[in-house]
């Protein structure tokens, strides 16, 4: 009986255990190389944007990969619920704080 194959965890790190503190070594930007491989998708921005309203938008997401970087966008925010979603967000935005909770409800309810 063979033994399931299982693969090897690597240490990741987030933002809170991560400190860079300048150095006494100057590193030419020209021979370095930060971009990273996703699968068969190389990056050249190691960075990746969340998913999240308040983050992304179509076009913040079109520019981003322009550059190099990989934006994800919410299929279930409001950038893909209502077709204008800026109009949606501008209510948010005045909305008072202490009735701002009950509007996202409603507004992440509805199809």
């Amino acid at each position: 009986m063979s033994q399931p194959k299982f693969k090897q965890l690597e240490r990741a790190y987030g933002f809170d255990e991560v400190s860079l503190i300048p150095g006494d070594v100057t590193i030419n930007p020209d021979q370095t190389d930060i971009s990273f491989n996703l699968r068969n998708l190389t990056l050249s921005i190691p960075i990746l944007a969340a998913a999240m309203d308040a983050v992304v938008d179509p076009s913040f997401a079109v520019k981003f990969n322009k550059l190099g970087g990989l934006a994800v966008l919410n299929l279930e925010g409001i950038q893909t619920r209502y077709e204008n979603a800026d109009e949606i967000l501008e209510c948010i935005a005045q909305t008072p704080e202490n009735k701002v909770t009950s509007l996202l409800q409603k507004i992440y309810a509805e199809p």
